[in-house]
Formats: structure tokens, C-alpha cells, sequence
């Protein structure tokens, strides 16, 4: 934790200095990974945690798939572009994250005591907004459950997304909006941390 941090942090937080620094302060998006496997008892544990974050109604619009095979490795890494290509064929743990379109057909189960708000989702567009806005959302939670299980992560965008529903979604329909690798990092896995902005430019009190 940075000096100017800590003071605040250890009078605000409950958590421990060591926790937070690796959640927040010093954790860090990997570009290497070293080639430690990640276990399905972790990955299971990293969704655990994932799926307990608040999103609108409970809706829950994420799914993750973890991305095991050699060839469905290599269709994730086909569509996308520059050295994140390599970066997927090389990660110990690839997950793609998606969303379902059609959420709502779960209302029963993650709304029973109101299942009839349904019908306020019949209309497609407006669905998929909200959806995809609760999935980056799970997605912020999915990152943390990551490092929370002492991993890194390597988010990245820059791919075709038709083309890889086309490969992995095209049985269920979900659309993919992200794809992150999972592990423990390699060598060189750091650039310079860059800036981030203070208080007093991101944060107003009305």
C-alpha cells in the first residue's frame, strides 16, 4: 500500500492492510503468467464468490466459460487481434464472459416473491441494455473473486465478438463482452502503474 494511502485506509477499512493491497492497492492487471494451473476447485470458488454481488432484481446475467480445450482455445484466440491472441493461447485459466439475452426467463428463481416483474422485460432492446450492464457489473466482481483467491487477472477487448459466439455461444445465444486470462503472473507480467485521478477531480458532493 502507498504511504498516502495507508492512513486512510487502515481508519476506513475493515479488512487488513495486506487484504486490501491485494485487492485494490497493489493488485495489478498481469500481461505474463506463469504456467502454474489454476484448479476447477478454484475456479469454482472464484464463480462462489462471483455470483453473491448485488445486480438489478438479482438478476444475475453473467456466464463464464472457462475455456479448457486446445481447440476451443484456439477458436477464442482466432478471433482476436494483436498479441492478445498469444496471451489467450499462453494463460493458465482463459474464461470468456458473456451475458444472456434472455435473463429474464429465470425471474421464478432469482425474484420468486415478484416472478410477475418479468413482463417488464418482454422488449428486447431493453433487456439486452440491462443485461449487459449487469454483466460488466459481475464482471467488476468476477476480477475481484480472482485476485481474492491470490491470482491475477488480464481483461482484454480488441476481439470479434460475432465471430466468437459463432464459436463457443452458438448453442445457448449468449453474447460475449469480455475475455480475461487467469492465473498466476509470468515474468515481466507488469507496465508502469498508470496515474489515477484524485478526489478532488472524480468525486463531488451535492
Amino acid at each position: 500500500m502507498t504511504e498516502q494511502l495507508t492512513a486512510a485506509a487502515t481508519d476506513a477499512f475493515t479488512l487488513s492492510p495486506e487484504v486490501m493491497d491485494q485487492l485494490f492497492f497493489e493488485a495489478r492487471s498481469a500481461n505474463s503468467f506463469s504456467e502454474e494451473p489454476v484448479s476447477d476447485q478454484v475456479l469454482d470458488a472464484i464463480y462462489q464468490a462471483t455470483k453473491m454481488g448485488p445486480t438489478l432484481m438479482n438478476n444475475q446475467p453473467l456466464r463464464i466459460s472457462w475455456i479448457k480445450s486446445d481447440e476451443a482455445r484456439r477458436a477464442v484466440a482466432s478471433t482476436m487481434a494483436g498479441p492478445n491472441a498469444a496471451k489467450a493461447l499462453a494463460a493458465p485459466a482463459l474464461a470468456v464472459l458473456s451475458f444472456d439475452p434472455d435473463w429474464h426467463e429465470e425471474f421464478e428463481f432469482f425474484f420468486p416473491h415478484a416472478a410477475e416483474r418479468k413482463a417488464m422485460f418482454e422488449e428486447p432492446g431493453m433487456r439486452a441494455a440491462v443485461g449487459g450492464n449487469n454483466a460488466w457489473l459481475q464482471a467488476g466482481y468476477f476480477m475481484m473473486a480472482v485476485r481474492a483467491a491470490g491470482l491475477a487477472v488480464g481483461p482484454m477487448g480488441g476481439f470479434d465478438s460475432a465471430a466468437l459466439d459463432e464459436a463457443i455461444n452458438a448453442e445457448t445465444g449468449h453474447k460475449s463482452f469480455l475475455i480475461v486470462n487467469v492465473g498466476k503472473p509470468g515474468p515481466n507480467p507488469w507496465f508502469d502503474r498508470l496515474p489515477r485521478h484524485d478526489a478532488d477531480f472524480a468525486v463531488r458532493s451535492l
